[in-house]
């Protein structure tokens, strides 16, 4: 008896970005074999399902994208063929801390690689002002 239409899924060990809030950008890191299927999707979202970014039919698919990160991600272009579905998320903020999702939908495989976000706010040094007595 032979199966038809298996699907497996694997998960990847949780990666880890930290950057402080006001920098230009940060990288949520995504490897994958190189040489991926022309059909290949990758979505990513946020733990709580927000759309951040979609790549499907050898482009970049932001009609579903949620407003908070319009003009805000980026994606290799050639990412098919070196296996880097790594995110660029411009000038991060506090509130984009947390959980993100990379899934894979490629052939009948699903992988996801999850990045845990950390933005931590700017920090202001207090300069002492010195008085001169006179």
């Amino acid at each position: 008896m032979r199966i038809k239409n298996f699907c497996s899924c694997l998960c990847l060990l949780p990666v880890s970005q930290h950057v402080v809030a006001g920098s230009e950008s940060v990288i949520l890191p995504c490897q994958i074999k190189p040489d991926l299927p022309e059909d290949t999707t990758v979505e990513w979202t946020r733990a709580d399902q927000e759309l951040v970014h979609v790549y499907s039919n050898r482009s970049d698919d932001l009609t579903k994208q949620d407003r908070l990160y319009r003009d805000r991600t980026k994606m290799n272009e050639d990412l098919l063929r070196t296996g880097d579905l790594s995110l660029t998320l411009k000038y991060p903020t506090e509130r984009d801390s947390g959980g993100y999702i990379c899934t894979i939908y490629r052939d009948k495989d699903i992988l996801r690689q999850k990045v845990v976000l950390q933005v931590k706010g700017q920090t202001c040094r207090l300069i002492p002002k010195v008085s001169l007595g006179g």
